[in-house]
C-alpha cells in the first residue's frame, strides 16, 4: 500500500513553518497516544504514521529532499523505522515532554546537550545583485551563551546548587499506565540545579541576546525565495550542544528594465513602421554592455528574438540563459501632408497588386472550367 503524503498526515500545507509542523505533530501525538487509546488498534498505526511524517518534515535537510523526490528520496535515510513506541518516545522526548509533561528516561535528563534553534532571516537584494552575485553584510540578534557567567547563570564567585529533589537529573520517576515515565522536577523546573545568586548580565538564564554581524555570499543567478543555509550561525546550543543554522531567504526586487523567466531575461523594444519594413539595427541593453540586434526586413509586431548566453547564470554552472527581445511595431499617428501622400501612393500600389492577382486568379479558374 502506498504511503500517504507527509504533509497530509500532519494536516499542514507545503508552506508550513517548523513551528506549525511541530504543533501539528504535538496534537496528533496527544490524540493517538497508545496509552489513551488502548481499545483502538488503529490509533497506534496513526501514532507511528505521524511520528514518521514529523521525523522527515521536522528536519530541514530531510524535508528539502522529500519536497524534491517524495518518499523515494528519503527511503533509507529519512524515517528511522521505529520498531516500537518506546523508540518513538525516545526519539522525540522533547515533544512528549511538552505534550504530556514528561520526557523519556532513555534519552538523558535536563542537562543533556541539545542543539540550538535554527533561525530565519529575510534578505531583500536588487535584481542586479541576484544576477551577478554579491556579498551582503547583515546583522541578526542571536541568543548566545552568556559571556559573564559562561552559561552557568550564577553570579561570579558562586555556583549553581544541585537540586535536592531530583539530584540534578531534572526529572523524577513516576508510573503512568504501562509506561514508566520521567516527570519534570517541579522544584528546579527541569534544570537539575538551583541558582541562589543569579548573574546580573543574564538574570540567571545563562543566555543573552547579542547582535551578530555576518557576511552572506549571494551566488549569481539566485531566484526569489531561494534559501541559503549558513551552518552553525543559528542560536547557541544548550549544555554544550551544537549551534543551530541560519537560513537566509532571498527576496529579489523587480527591475526597471528586465523581466525574469527562469534563467532567461525578457525585454521589450519598440521600432517604427518604416524600421520594421526596411530592417533596422537596434541597440539592446544587457546585464553588461549593450549589444546590436539586426532586425530583418518585414518584422512583425510581437516577434521575439533570442540572444543566447545573455541571460542569468544557472546556479553552480557557467551556463547562462537567453535574452529574449520582444518587438513592438509602432503605428505612426501624426503625419504631415507629404507622408500621407507617400503612404497613399504606397497603398494604391498594394491595391493594384492585389487587384491584378485577383484578376489572374479568376481568369485561371474560368479557363479551368471552360476546359472541362
Amino acid at each position: 500500500m502506498s504511503k500517504r503524503d507527509y504533509y497530509e498526515v500532519l494536516g499542514v500545507s507545503t508552506e508550513a513553518g517548523q513551528d506549525e509542523i511541530k504543533t501539528a505533530y504535538r496534537k496528533l501525538a496527544f490524540k493517538y497516544h497508545p496509552d489513551r487509546n488502548q481499545d483502538d488498534p488503529d490509533a497506534e498505526v496513526k501514532f507511528k504514521e505521524a511520528a514518521e511524517a514529523y521525523e522527515v518534515l521536522g528536519d530541514a535537510d530531510k524535508r528539502q529532499t522529500y519536497d524534491r523526490f517524495g518518499h523515494e528520496g528519503v527511503n533509507g535515510q529519512g524515517f528511522s523505522g521505529f520498531s516500537n513506541n518506546e523508540d518513538i518516545f525516545g526519539a522525540f522526548s522533547d515533544i512528549f515532554g511538552e505534550v504530556f509533561g514528561f520526557s523519556s528516561g532513555g534519552r538523558g535528563g535536563a542537562n543533556r546537550p541539545r542543539p540550538g534553534t535554527d533561525l530565519r532571516y529575510n534578505l531583500e537584494i536588487s535584481f542586479r545583485e541576484a544576477a551577478k552575485g554579491a556579498e551582503v553584510d547583515i546583522t541578526i540578534p542571536v541568543e548566545q551563551t552568556c559571556p559573564e557567567c559562561d552559561g552557568s547563570g550564577a553570579a561570579s564567585g558562586s555556583d549553581p546548587q544541585t537540586c535536592p529533589q531530583c539530584g540534578g537529573s531534572g526529572t523524577m520517576q513516576q508510573a503512568q499506565g504501562f509506561f514508566r515515565i520521567s516527570v519534570t522536577c517541579p522544584h528546579c523546573r527541569g534544570a537539575g540545579q538551583i541558582i541562589t545568586d543569579p548573574c546580573d548580565e543574564c538574570m540567571g538564564r545563562g543566555r543573552v541576546i547579542q547582535d551578530r554581524d555576518l557576511k552572506v555570499r549571494i551566488p549569481a543567478g539566485v531566484d526569489n525565495n531561494s534559501r541559503l543555509r549558513l551552518r552553525g550561525e543559528g542560536e547557541a546550543g544548550i549544555n554544550g550542544g551544537p549551534p543551530g543554522d541560519l537560513y537566509v531567504v532571498i527576496h529579489v526586487a523587480p527591475d526597471d528594465v528586465f523581466q525574469r523567466q527562469g534563467q532567461n531575461l525578457i525585454i521589450g523594444r519598440e521600432i517604427s513602421f518604416v524600421e520594421a519594413t526596411l530592417g533596422h539595427r537596434l541597440e539592446v541593453p544587457t546585464l553588461d554592455e549593450p549589444v546590436n540586434l539586426d532586425v530583418p526586413k518585414g518584422t512583425q509586431s510581437g516577434e521575439v528574438f533570442r540572444l543566447r548566453g545573455l541571460g542569468l547564470p544557472h546556479l553552480g554552472s557557467t551556463h547562462k540563459g537567453e535574452l529574449l527581445v520582444e518587438i513592438t511595431v509602432k503605428t505612426p499617428t501624426h503625419l504631415n501632408r507629404r507622408q500621407e501622400e507617400l503612404l497613399q501612393e504606397f497603398a494604391e500600389i498594394e491595391e493594384s497588386k492585389l487587384t491584378n492577382k485577383a484578376k489572374d486568379f479568376f481568369k485561371k479558374a474560368k479557363d479551368k472550367v471552360m476546359g472541362e
